[in-house]
């Protein structure tokens, strides 16, 4: 089976693997420009999906998934106009969509904002007008739930439903409360509501855009326009002097450490680097990137000004910044629990 998407988050990505499917990237063509100002770089290309039903056939596509927004692209909306294209395709082939749809809210702003026909729409107007092209969603309520755990399984197929309960009870606990606690399911059914007030999402995108407007100023080459959870630096950009094999976004994780205490995740070669088909030096990924991911409702803005001031202290000296090899993985989701040593 072969599950196409805009783009896989990781551990997406690992869960369709892990079952013997391919999980297939389909971004769109201005994605690839890490520093163009497009508006909606996180769409599928179209033409790419309908190539891949040609060449797989429907019987082998269980489902197509959309991630909104696209966090592997750098947190890159994807439009109204995008869903429901892909979609008029999908129908023609009786091949279901489903939405990962974590950060649904953030997803809705942008179009608000950028898309045309939206700017009189409240954001749950827009929401729910995507979610009627899906079929299904699956939802990580860490996100655009505000909440600190949990998620869910969402769809529209009574089939599908029994299937998800029975594996439920199994796994995770009873489909009332799936493992959860009382309190946590509470603080989800607020949090999706209030992930789409326009003024808190309208504060969120204001505070990554001011960071992304002083680090392009201070020469930080960033995935532009910024997404709308975190600000993604091209760190093949700004440690020009390492190849993807050096793991340069790693480099600049541990610098980010070791210079302000800094937390950020690499989303390069080591979280979507491949094996060589025979052996030798992996695959690298598209992109080095290393994403500053902007936690919900901690931050003020003097944070986001040391922040800025530990990337342009970084900046000044980043030829310093050093490769990296691993020296132990897992099979699958290295990146969580990979081992590092440097290479000089």
């Amino acid at each position: 089976n072969v599950v196409p998407n805009n783009g896989h988050f990781d551990t997406t990505r690992a869960n369709i693997e892990y079952v013997g499917a391919v999980a297939t990237d389909l971004p769109s063509i201005e994605a690839r420009e890490l520093h163009s100002e497009k508006l909606f770089k996180g769409n599928m290309d179209l033409g790419k999906l309908e190539q891949l039903i040609e060449a797989e056939g429907s019987a082998n596509i269980p489902f197509c998934m959309l991630t909104v927004t696209n966090n592997t692209g750098g947190g890159q909306p994807v439009s109204m106009e995008n869903v429901r294209s892909v979609k008029e395709i999908l129908q023609k082939h009786n091949i279901p969509l489903i939405i990962d749809a974590c950060r649904f809210a953030e997803n809705a702003f942008f179009i608000a904002a950028r898309e045309q026909g939206f700017a009189d729409r409240t954001l749950l107007e827009i929401a729910q007008e995507m979610f009627s092209f899906a079929d299904g969603a699956t939802m990580s309520a860490k996100k655009d739930g505000l909440a600190n755990i949990g998620g869910f399984l969402a769809c529209n197929n009574d089939s599908w439903a029994d299937d998800f309960r029975n594996l439920l009870i199994l796994t995770e606990g009873f489909p009332t409360y799936g493992g959860l606690a009382g309190r946590d399911l509470e603080a989800i059914s607020v949090g999706l509501l209030e992930a789409l007030e326009y003024d808190y999402q309208r504060y969120r995108h204001a505070t990554v855009e001011y960071v992304a407007s002083a680090l392009i100023s201070r020469d930080v080459p960033i995935v532009r326009p910024a997404g709308g959870h975190a600000i993604f630096i091209d760190a093949a950009a700004f440690c020009p002097h390492l190849r993807p094999s050096d793991y340069p976004g790693i480099g600049l994780v541990n610098a980010l450490y070791l210079e302000g205490g800094v937390r950020a995740v690499e989303l390069g070669s080591v979280m979507f680097g491949k094996p060589a088909p025979e052996g030798g030096e992996e695959i690298a990924a598209p992109h080095e990137l290393v994403r500053l991911a902007f936690p919900r409702r901690v931050y003020t803005q003097s944070h986001f000004d040391y922040l800025i001031e530990v990337l342009d202290a970084i900046g000044r000296k980043r030829e310093s910044i050093e490769a990296y090899r691993i020296t132990e993985q897992a099979p699958f989701l290295r990146h969580f629990t990979a081992h590092y040593e440097r290479a000089g």
